[in-house]
């Protein structure tokens, strides 16, 4: 994956079709990108590197696009294995090269790495700046986004904010693919507990002229870039994107899938344009928190289990629990065939999130919907519109 950026500055990273979870969690269909980008002056640096189990097709990425010329700076903006997993290597390289990272970031390094930095390091901090000639970088703390560590990096002469993890996304560095959905996805389910953290970052961002933004995942960034920051604005900023409904539904035998269907026609038969119905059980749920995230409403729909709710719905609601979802009006509808339990759980789990409105009336379910249920469900459908 070598692509061209400007005439000093390539883009030497790697595309990795074979990894099927990120981060051991997250499905990355499509794979995902390790971004590595190389800047050619007086000096060359390259910033940040991939995952170990893609360092043979980026070291030849590295050697073409040296062409023989001696590397003479790392910039570490993110100690995660998958930039750093290649660091030994290089060195094996590039045994001149000199490492440059902030204090955090050289006394982690030995957590991941065995290898001798005396002699080597370039310790900086908040707004030092490294020259290579015409090509010069500034650095900006970016600690908590999404790492204690992580640095991000302003190239003055062409403009260019090297963003470390911000402004990634799953999938491949295509740029001509849509962005907002797998970014979405990426943010809220890896960085989108560290909203203030990443507010932080952003107000630094909005004291420079940034005309490109190269992230550690996904597409290289030209164009429209006010979309790209509003919306990381209004992420971190746990605003609702837009307004629609989410419909999060955990059924064991169908019946409470077949009543969050019929909610979502409900919804969409009064003029509601956004309801999207996702299904959590034996799926990985986090396109759901995402789209949780992505509206100012959602319905949580779940049958009872062992005197509480079906454990993908308990899982779900901690998930976004821990990612500070908040700033929301919430439904709840339970199924319980005989002792129905899961709307008391629900509700538990729901009101230890901040600012979390939840509406009357909460549907009951006795196994498959009723005249009376499918009244309660009626009267929900009007108050989630209200």
């Amino acid at each position: 994956m070598d692509r061209t950026i400007s005439e000093a500055i390539r883009s030497i990273g790697v595309q990795d079709e074979q990894i099927r979870l990120f981060e051991n969690q997250y499905r990355v269909p499509r794979g995902i990108s390790y971004n590595s980008y190389l800047i050619l002056d007086e000096k060359t640096a390259l910033l940040d590197m991939v995952d170990a189990s893609c360092c043979g097709e980026w070291e030849e990425n590295l050697k073409a696009a040296l062409a023989g010329r001696r590397l003479d700076y790392l910039v570490i903006s993110h100690l995660e294995p998958d930039h750093s997993g290649s660091i030994k290597r290089l060195l094996e390289l590039c045994p001149e090269v000199k490492l440059v990272g902030n204090a955090k970031t050289f006394s982690m390094l030995p957590q991941f790495l065995d290898v001798e930095t005396e002699g080597r390091s370039v310790v900086v901090k908040e707004g030092d700046s490294l020259s290579l000639g015409t090509h010069r970088l500034t650095f900006y703390l970016a600690l908590m986004v999404h790492w204690p560590e992580v640095m991000v990096s302003y190239e003055s002469s062409e403009k260019i904010l090297f963003s470390a993890d911000a402004f990634g996304r799953f999938g491949t560095p295509d740029a001509d693919e849509p962005w907002e959905d797998e970014a979405r996805r990426y943010y809220v389910n890896i960085v989108g507990k560290y909203g203030a953290p990443v507010q932080t970052l952003l107000k630094k961002a909005a004291g420079l002229d940034i005309q490109t933004i190269c992230p550690l995942h996904g597409p290289v960034l030209r164009h429209n870039l006010g979309h790209y920051l509003g919306l990381y604005d209004t992420w971190s900023s746990y605003r609702p994107e837009e307004r629609g409904v989410l419909i999060a539904c955990a059924s064991i035998h169908g019946n409470t899938w077949k009543a969050a269907q019929e909610l979502a026609e409900m919804l969409r038969g009064r003029g509601e344009e956004n309801v999207a119905l996702y299904s959590l059980a034996g799926e990985e749920p986090s396109q759901a928190v995402a789209e949780a995230f992505r509206y100012d409403r959602m319905i949580v729909a779940a049958s009872s289990y062992d005197g509480g709710v079906f454990p993908c719905m308990q899982e779900f609601l901690q998930h976004l629990q821990s990612k500070m979802y908040q700033n929301r009006r919430v439904g709840i509808v339970e199924n319980g065939s005989w002792g129905p339990t899961a709307a008391r759980a629900m509700r538990q789990l729901l009101e230890g999130m901040k600012d979390i409105t939840i509406l009357e009336p909460v549907v009951t379910i006795k196994s498959t919907l009723s005249p009376e249920s499918r009244q309660s469900l009626e009267r929900l459908a009007e108050a989630i519109l209200q």
